[in-house]
């Protein structure tokens, strides 16, 4: 046993090291959380055990994720995807869990002692319907899909199911009645979540905003944030007490926020609250797994694994189709989904808790949910692939999208091809028109492509990373691409083509900041331009303009900054704040080093300290308070200052040198 404060060390060291493995892996950092508990459990390290403290934090951690959920619940997002969530989303979840139910009055019925209740299998098909928004939603992310057909499907599908567990959560405890019970038992519990909703929707929407604004005038972060918890938690605790869960009260928590001016400022207050505790609460769950038992009936896992997967991957594509969508679409709509996902494992939880499900039933579920959820980055990361092979007229309808779009590009020359038509592709397109310059646009957002080619705008659906795509869009006979979203890897990819298309085709792309800009021009890029630095630019050039500064000498300072690369601006004093993901501190920065009396540097010149073979320059150097003229030659003194830029590291290197 363990005192409160050795196990939540515990859980946080474990946690850290597990998520750090993971990341490196470019795996999901739930994966790690999930196999930190796995090893950490009774049934492996024994490190720590299944206490109620744990299950504790590990509560308050669906509270938060449902209070998030309740936060991102939009009415607006719901009307404008009514059909996807309420039509496609609604069947997937109920025939998943009809087929669970079926699946399970049939192995009762063929082999009596597997014997599995109608309630067990209500829970286990509402459990196998979630799938990983986590997951899915990342990967769409970086493959810039969200906005695709198939990913508009999937995104509606996946709000669905946040959606549906909400009257879960409700039922789920409810079935652990007895039979004669039960009808009035849910009833009941219906009717206290209509009331208490009701009361809370009613009334608590004007008093939640009153409320906010009355503390948000007060001006303390402090006092905004100790609030926030309050609500969040006290209106779970008004739900239990109610009779039903902590989660259902997080979540009215989270919509009665979200119709406030304060949405986005509680979603970043409240994110690392619900990250760590989430992380908790998936290491709850790995320890649940016994894996001794589960390589013992590893055939069995095998089959928990693939058939709901593969079941609902049917259901999925199928209903898709059935509203509409082409094969490729259906397909990918399938692919993306088929995995379990985390509220599965809330749901699974409960029901272990209501003691609805053989624990050895909940084991072998467990483990195929975890494992499928190990498989489906791979599988969405391939999923194109897969379609290609499997779906017929995926080619045809590929081949039909290219030949369209190359019969409307045919007659034209020397023109820029636009890789995105977002608001910055459409600006770029307004003044090209206006120039009477010609020009094309790949975009991958179907609604986008239909409402400006109704328009008459010249944009075509497709996808500029791909081979087929670019010589479709004419690129042998264009003057120019411009890559309008800003993602590296993605912008490298469409380099890597033109470089082998069409190598003297000037490429403008657009960057976040300079962080990519050295390996952008490596790769074959013309110009980048990053946002960070154009911004600084604009709001400097405003500023002098105020300040009486002659326009023309203003336009040649930005010019200037610009030929020369952004050299004057790249790189910046980092402050507490300023905290970066990029392990290898590839990120330019600047920094200012004194040199005192014991300093190596003291007493030599510039040059030969020879910074620029550690990667670093200086900038600027400071004497007795002013800034020197200064060549190589320059003999350092004691009190000067340097001002050193270049990478984090290499910056690091150059101060060990100086000092």
């Amino acid at each position: 046993m363990h005192s409160g404060l050795e196990l939540t060390l515990l859980l946080l060291g474990c946690a850290v090291l597990g998520v750090v493995a993971f990341r490196m892996l470019h795996l999901p950092p739930m994966l790690g959380y999930l196999a930190v508990g796995v090893l950490i459990g009774p049934h492996a390290l024994a490190l720590a055990d299944d206490s109620p403290a744990t299950h504790a934090l590990a509560e308050f951690g669906v509270v938060f994720l449902m209070f998030s959920i309740g936060l991102e619940f939009s009415l607006a997002q719901l009307k404008s995807m009514r059909r996807i969530v309420f039509g496609l989303g609604l069947a997937q979840v109920v025939l998943t869990i009809a087929a669970a139910m079926g699946f399970g009055l049939f192995i009762s019925w063929w082999v009596p002692a597997m014997h599995v209740s109608w309630q067990a299998a209500f829970a286990l098909g509402g459990a196998l319907a979630m799938s990983s928004t986590a997951i899915v939603v990342k990967m769409l992310t970086e493959r810039l899909e969200l906005e695709s057909e198939h990913g508009r499907r999937i995104i509606g599908i996946l709000l669905f199911q946040d959606l549906a567990v909400v009257p879960l959560l409700i039922m789920i405890p409810s079935l652990a009645r007895p039979p004669e019970e039960l009808v009035v038992t849910l009833g009941w519990a219906a009717v206290k979540a209509a009331f208490v909703l009701a009361l809370l929707l009613i009334f608590g929407q004007k008093l939640m905003r009153n409320w906010f604004t009355i503390v948000a005038k007060r001006r303390s972060q402090e006092l905004f944030m100790l609030n926030l918890l309050l609500v969040t938690l006290g209106l779970a605790w008004v739900t239990e007490q109610a009779g039903l869960s902590l989660a259902l009260g997080a979540f009215v928590a989270g919509m009665l926020i979200s119709e406030t001016q304060y949405k986005h400022q509680v979603e970043e207050d409240i994110k690392p609250f619900r990250d760590v505790l989430l992380g908790l609460f998936f290491i709850t769950v790995g320890m649940l797994l016994n894996l001794g038992l589960v390589l013992q009936h590893w055939w069995l896992v095998l089959a928990l694994l693939v058939f709901p997967v593969l079941l609902k991957f049917a259901i999925i594509a199928a209903l898709a189709k059935a509203f509409g969508s082409s094969d490729g679409v259906s397909m990918r709509t399938g692919l993306a989904l088929a995995q379990a996902g985390e509220f599965g494992f809330v749901l699974l939880n409960l029901a272990s808790g209501s003691k609805l499900i053989d624990p050895f039933l909940i084991q072998l579920v467990l483990a195929s949910m975890v494992l499928s959820m190990l498989v489906a980055p791979f599988v969405i990361q391939n999923m194109d692939k897969i379609v290609m092979k499997v779906a017929t007229n995926e080619w045809m309808m590929q081949s039909l999208q290219l030949t369209q779009l190359a019969s409307r590009t045919m007659k034209t020359h020397k023109h820029v091809i636009i890789a995105g038509f977002g608001r910055s592709g459409q600006s770029l397109a307004t003044l090209l028109s206006e120039e009477k310059l010609p020009w094309y646009a790949l975009d991958l957002d179907p609604e986008r492509v239909q409402e400006a080619q109704a328009a008459g705008a010249n944009v075509s659906y497709g996808d500029a990373a791909r081979r087929e795509a670019l010589i479709a869009a004419g690129i042998n006979r264009a003057s120019a691409l411009v890559i309008t979203f800003a993602n590296t890897p993605l912008a490298l990819k469409v380099l890597h083509l033109v470089h082998e298309l069409a190598p003297n085709l000037s490429v403008i792309v657009r960057a976040h900041d300079d962080s990519d800009l050295d390996q952008l021009k490596r790769a074959g890029a013309t110009e980048v331009v990053p946002e960070a630095l154009e911004s600084s630019l604009m709001l400097a050039s405003h500023a002098l303009v105020v300040m009486g500064v002659p326009l023309r000498r203003v336009v040649h300072r930005v010019q200037n900054a610009r030929d020369e690369r952004y050299a004057s601006l790249r790189g910046y004093f980092h402050g507490a704040g300023d905290v970066s993901d990029d392990p290898e501190h590839t990120y330019v920065r600047l920094h200012s080093v004194t040199l005192r009396s014991e300093a190596a540097a003291v007493g030599r010149r510039i040059g030969e300290m020879a910074l620029e073979e550690v990667g670093a320059e200086v900038t600027t150097l400071r004497r007795n308070g002013q800034s020197l003229s200064w060549d190589p030659e320059t003999v350092l003194l004691v009190g000067d200052v340097l001002v050193l830029r270049g990478a984090g590291e290499a910056v690091s290197r150059a101060e060990s040198r100086l000092l």
